[in-house]
């Protein structure tokens, strides 16, 4: 079967960087006639284009709850200060449970941006009353499915954490007007909403992203009685369109950010550090005023200190770098990672990027192989390691070093705390080359924090 396009170029092309100023060689293209088959390229080229478009920013995702409807209780309070319970499956059109009725009595109406409309809005419970239900969505891999969809980049040590926000409900005739971004400002990365096992029809969920891409959900639910999920990034917007009989009933979740550690600026981490690290920090801390200190880190990242920052590191720390850096965040100080080796210390802004190697002849410096086609960092021998090698090669280390940016820890004003008996610490290795043989140089993560 032939497909209704011409076979574009071989991905084997070369692709070519042209210097700036210099226009490139365009070949002429002769304008094409339509012909019958043109519209159905034309479509076919818009589908995949926009196929391409969702495959690479999804920006929503869908799934099944596999649960036994009657399982399910939803129980509430209402101001009155008497408890019901909900069961389900519900289906309005044949018995209408009585606590659904009381339920609905004690919601609250969205409000509508349209006032020409003549639909009733949708409701919502209100969240400073008691709410509960026997669905638990931590008992379903959904946020490990919201994560590997939506958020493929989060990085390894932080964790999507859903909070229940709204029970919303909408009757025979009702829809929900759009829900932009803007009423929800807090920091949630992302929504979920659940559609419970309520007969209706209509009340399709439609998502809009900040391009004004949509999508629909139907919440049908599927066999066996298994309720709709669908996520989608809290910079959408949404509505429901208008429920034409029965009546829909969903819940909504907020997605946020946690970590195990400090992470951006206003970071909320799953942990907290002990009163006793905290009394023990404020010791420290109440000695150095003015000054500004250093600790060592103790963990192994496993990253090469010639590719990245060292700051780079925030996100990923764990066990006592975490806490430490945490508390320090704690107190409102703005605590830094730098890279040191062998008495040398680099700007927070530079990776260790040492000069080339001097060749033996005194001529231009051999460049450092790299995976990426990145320059490595050479080693700083004699001081600067264990190795016992000649006063000249220590001379010339020393001086690459100290080209790249680095200075020396005496020089920077940073008192570095240790205890009388080191115990562990970071050792991330860069590659290099010397006089032809690759070798590794060991390299340290030093925590600064000015103390004012």
């Amino acid at each position: 079967m032939s497909l209704p396009f011409e076979r574009s170029v071989s991905n084997s092309d070369f692709e070519v960087e042209r210097s700036p100023g210099r226009t490139p060689h365009r070949a002429y293209k002769p304008l094409r006639r339509q012909s019958p088959g043109y519209d159905a390229e034309q479509r076919f080229c818009s589908a995949l284009s926009a196929l391409c478009s969702a495959k690479n920013r999804p920006f929503s995702v869908c799934g099944r709850i596999p649960l036994d409807p009657s399982q399910l209780v939803l129980f509430f309070r209402t101001k009155s200060g008497i408890t019901h319970a909900l069961d389900f499956p519900i289906d309005v059109e044949h018995d209408t449970p009585p606590a659904l009725d009381v339920l609905i009595a004690a919601c609250k109406p969205y409000s509508s941006a349209d006032v020409s409309e003549n639909y009733p809005e949708a409701i919502y419970y209100p969240p400073n009353l008691p709410l509960t239900a026997t669905l638990e969505i931590a008992n379903h891999p959904i946020l490990d499915a919201v994560r590997n969809t939506l958020f493929p980049s989060l990085p390894v040590g932080h964790y999507l954490v859903a909070v229940r926000d709204k029970l919303e409900i909408i009757v025979t005739g009702g829809r929900m007007s759009p829900q932009p971004r803007a009423l929800r400002n807090d920091t949630r990365v992302a929504m979920v909403v659940v559609t419970l096992p309520a007969r209706f029809r209509g009340g399709a969920l439609v998502v809009r992203d900040s391009e004004g891409t949509t999508d629909k959900f139907y919440g049908r639910g599927g066999k066996s009685g298994d309720m709709e999920w669908v996520a989608f990034l809290s910079d959408c917007e949404y509505e429901q369109e208008t429920v034409q009989k029965g009546c829909k009933i969903c819940i909504s979740y907020a997605v946020y950010v946690k970590s195990h550690g400090p992470s951006g600026p206003t970071p909320d981490p799953l942990i907290s550090p002990s009163d006793y690290f905290l009394d023990q920090l404020i010791e420290i801390l109440n000695a150095s005023r003015g000054a500004l200190i250093g600790f060592y880190l103790a963990g192994d990242y496993g990253v090469n200190p010639a590719e990245v920052l060292a700051d780079a590191l925030v996100p990923n720390l764990k066990g006592g770098d975490s806490i430490l850096y945490h508390a320090l965040k704690l107190f409102k100080l703005a605590p830094e990672l730098r890279w040191t080796a062998g008495g040398y210390i680099w700007p927070v802004d530079r990776a260790v990027e040492c000069v080339d190697e001097v060749d033996g002849m005194g001529g231009a410096r051999t460049p450092v192989a790299s995976m990426n086609g990145a320059r490595r960092a050479p080693a700083v021998r004699g001081t600067f390691s264990i190795y016992g090698d000649q006063e000249d090669d220590v001379e010339d280390l020393r001086s690459r070093v100290e080209d790249s940016g680095a200075i020396p820890i005496e020089e920077s004003g940073i008192t570095v705390l240790s205890d009388w008996k080191p115990g562990p610490m970071t050792r991330e290795k860069v590659p290099f080359v010397s006089n032809g043989v690759l070798e590794k140089l060991i390299v340290n993560v030093l925590l600064v924090v000015y103390v004012p």
